[in-house]
């Protein structure tokens, strides 16, 4: 039987809630806003169309990764540039997030957490794939 620590714990919750979070933002650019209105707004950005595509499949494909346990660490810091742009696109709507579209602190706090959940690890009750254990090592 497998002891874990209190750490393991916050681990895990810190990932599953994260990764619930992540899918749940691509889930809602693809279904409230539109694959084609996601990619307009990230023109009138300024950015190219591409990077709507790839926040999305960043947002869903890394928000499982993270629920499942899979490349933990290497997850959440591929993930920190997402946010890192979303906050630069929600710095002109000021602090609070729940201001008209949306502030910056709420996208700037998400890669701090990710920051804590490459530090801690997957925690508990994570998908062991011992092929990707291998291959990542610490990074898994």
């Amino acid at each position: 039987m497998t002891q874990h620590s209190t750490t393991d714990f916050a681990a895990f919750a810190l990932r599953v809630t994260s990764g619930a979070l992540f899918i749940a933002h691509g889930l809602l650019k693809v279904n409230v806003f539109t694959i084609a209105g996601t990619v307009g707004y990230f023109e009138s950005l300024g950015l190219p169309g591409l990077f709507a595509y790839l926040t999305i499949l960043a947002e869903l494909a890394g928000g499982t990764a993270l629920i499942l346990g899979i490349g933990t660490r290497l997850v959440s810091l591929a993930l920190i540039p997402v946010l890192l742009g979303a906050t630069w696109a929600h710095l002109g709507n000021g602090w609070l997030f729940s201001g008209e579209g949306g502030g910056w602190e709420f996208p700037l706090f998400w890669a701090v957490v990710q920051v804590a959940i490459a530090l801690l690890g997957r925690g508990a009750f994570a998908l062991r794939l011992p092929v990707l254990d291998k291959t990542l090592g610490q990074f898994a």
